[in-house]
């Protein structure tokens, strides 16, 4: 369960990846699927596993074997920032949503943030 106002947090969050903003609840802009040639994605991170504040050396480290974990499939650099929370992403071209599911896991993330195209960004709570 994920405290009411951490989900908040997420919800305001704005996304950017690819020149484009999502926010949750809103669809993403068709280029940004276009950008990726795919029609759905997820954004992905390694920053601040359970929600809890990171040294940046620390964040940018995972962040890397994130992205090594990532290598067969597409992607773009993305972020999440809120005020002036900020954290690094992946936006990943995804076929498979729950192999993205089991690898925030891995990296213990609380929630990942799914966009498909024509439909709005939703928010997806880990258990």
């Amino acid at each position: 369960m994920m405290p009411a106002r951490l989900a908040r947090a997420y919800r305001q969050t704005e996304y950017s990846a690819a020149g484009c903003i999502v926010l949750i609840g809103r669809r993403a802009p068709d280029r940004l699927f276009q950008a990726l040639g795919a029609r759905s994605a997820v954004f992905i991170t390694a920053w601040n596993p359970m929600s809890r504040r990171m040294p940046d050396g620390w964040n940018q480290q995972a962040q890397r074997r994130l992205r090594e974990r990532l290598w067969r499939f597409g992607s773009v650099s993305a972020d999440g920032t809120l005020g002036r929370w900020h954290e690094a992403h992946l936006l990943v071209a995804v076929p498979d949503m729950r192999r993205m599911v089991r690898l925030a896991r891995i990296f213990r993330q609380r929630a990942v943030v799914v966009i498909q195209r024509g439909h709005p960004a939703k928010l997806v709570v880990l258990a």
